[in-house]
């Protein structure tokens, strides 16, 4: 398997566990506190990171900085942006966690931004 592809394969397989945990918690409970955060757990952690993955194992890129790039911005960004969402929401508003928040956000936002400059740039092999 395509390196890219299985790291954010993996990843995306540890957030869908994590946000069906979450539901099952939240239906068992009764309490859809967590709601926003399960959202953002299994759309952009399961979801997001999954479907990059089959891109990486659709179109063949040269595994360069620019997938390094976007690879580990995206795993960071999710578990930073869920992490202090969690943090924020739910523990305590503290400068901290907002900032851990804020900063997960961002560097996710990162990866979109190089994941869209990537397919931009990306060129298919040519048939010999």
């Amino acid at each position: 398997m395509h390196k890219p592809s299985k790291i954010l394969l993996v990843s995306a397989g540890l957030f869908g566990l994590i946000g069906a945990f979450m539901g099952s918690h939240m239906a068992g409970a009764g309490d859809y506190a967590m709601r926003p955060i399960h959202a953002h757990v299994l759309v952009v952690g399961w979801l997001t990171l999954f479907s990059w993955s089959v891109y990486y194992k659709v179109f063949v890129n040269k595994y360069g900085v620019l997938e390094k790039i976007h690879v580990w911005s995206a795993i960071v960004g999710a578990f930073g942006l869920t992490i202090g969402m969690y943090m924020n929401n739910v523990l305590s508003s503290t400068t901290f966690s907002l900032v851990f928040y804020i900063v997960g956000g961002s560097v996710l936002l990162l990866s979109f931004i190089v994941f869209f400059i990537q397919t931009i740039l990306y060129k298919p092999a040519e048939n010999k």
